[in-house]
């Protein structure tokens, strides 16, 4: 059965799309969808990896919700938007889905409009966000045809030092004109494009602090031209990811002191020495006020059971992926009331006081046996991955021995 993507509250009216104000890292534009999900150009490969997902791996990814028709729209001032049409039908060759597949999409699409005050805190800190982000890049600015770039950008001020943000994190928005610009400088308005659907995994944290960590040793797909394969290559080998198999693909910390976002991008990870990783990992576990050390044992064990379920990952080879650590940068007094029931994997020793989240995101240039893609499949699990996992945790367990 061909995919099918989940009808909006409307039935088949459009859903105006709007930049993900939480995006801290990657090239491609993620926009919301609706409170829980987010959506991303459609790439055959991340398709192929979505269906073909092993049960293991499930808890550590975003859930796959479906795909669904995007088109361009420009109203009578040149303002451009991009919107989703649910209730068209997907082209040939979406990706086929099993019985178990269409129904979890069902179900999906039944608890989606089901209860108005679930996760009511969190709904109303996205709208804040959202709002704020509106008022700081009104929508003609925005979404004008010439997509002009304005002070809300990450550039560094003379002493290489980055801003903080009070509501919102401009990487998104900024992915976002890039992607407005390209698609209407290619495309018609009527052309249809094809985006995948996921789970906004932020969506239950107030203030989500928010860490993309660019996994492995190697950041080219198979599929790279010899040009972008040795551009990738001296990105690995000028950074951390060739020493320590990590690196910082941009990161937002919210300021318990301030109220603001400290945010920070992929051009200030890639000049991270093993050191500068070190101090910067420090910092995302810095509220502002104090270390939040309450945060090293949840994720060191999430980290720690993800290792264990990617060594056995015959023939996965996670190029180019990422790796969210996430927490809510709201303190809790009261660990009691910070107590997690929404989370989608086992609680490590049945508590997960610190609300904290980790997830493989971006999976277009993954590859693995019976992938469609077809590529000479490789055996044993990606040793480049665990090298970096291996050191992410060695240093937080640093930071828990007080080193």
């Amino acid at each position: 059965m061909v995919g099918q993507s989940p009808l909006g509250p409307g039935g088949d009216r459009p859903v105006l799309l709007e930049p993900f104000v939480h995006q801290v890292g990657g090239h491609t534009s993620m926009l919301s969808y609706d409170e829980h999900t987010v959506c991303k150009p459609l790439v055959w490969q991340e398709l192929s990896f979505y269906e073909s997902l092993p049960l293991a791996m499930r808890q550590f990814t975003p859930q796959y919700k479906g795909i669904v028709s995007v088109h361009l729209k420009k109203d009578s001032l040149g303002n451009l938007a991009l919107l989703a049409s649910p209730g068209l039908g997907q082209p040939e060759g979406c990706g086929r889905r099993d019985s178990a597949g269409d129904a979890a999409v069902a179900l999906w699409h039944r608890r989606r409009w089901m209860s108005s005050t679930e996760h009511g805190t969190a709904r109303r800190s996205h709208s804040q966000a959202t709002r704020a982000c509106r008022d700081s890049c009104p929508g003609k600015v925005l979404l004008r045809t010439d997509l002009q770039h304005h002070s809300d950008s990450l550039l560094e001020d003379a002493n290489g030092n980055q801003p903080e943000r009070k509501s919102y994190n401009p990487w998104g928005l900024h992915c976002h004109r890039q992607h407005l610009n390209r698609i209407s400088s290619k495309h018609s308005e009527n052309k249809l494009h094809q985006f995948l659907l996921l789970e906004n995994v932020v969506s239950k944290y107030s203030f989500p602090c928010i860490l993309d960590l660019k996994m492995g040793t190697r950041q080219h797909g198979d599929d790279a031209s010899e040009e972008k394969k040795a551009r990738h290559m001296r990105k690995c080998e000028q950074s951390t990811s060739a020493s320590l198999g990590v690196r910082i693909c941009g990161m937002q910390v919210y300021q318990a002191d301030t109220g603001h976002f400290l945010c920070k991008d992929k051009y200030f990870g890639r000049r991270l020495s093993p050191e500068g990783f070190r101090q910067a990992l420090r910092q995302f576990l810095c509220s502002g006020n104090q270390l939040r050390t309450e945060l090293l044992e949840p994720i060191i064990l999430r980290l720690k059971a993800l290792l264990a379920v990617i060594r056995k990952q015959s023939s996965y080879r996670f190029y180019s992926s990422s790796l969210l650590i996430i927490y809510d940068g709201q303190e809790h007094k009261d660990s009691t009331a910070a107590l997690d029931h929404h989370l989608p994997f086992p609680k490590a020793h049945g508590t997960n006081p610190s609300r904290i989240d980790v997830r493989m995101i971006d999976f277009a240039h993954t590859t693995f046996r019976g992938s469609k893609s077809d590529p000479a499949p490789y055996d044993g699990p990606d040793h480049g991955y665990i090298f970096g996992l291996e050191n992410l945790i060695k240093i937080l367990q640093n930071f828990s021995e007080g080193k």
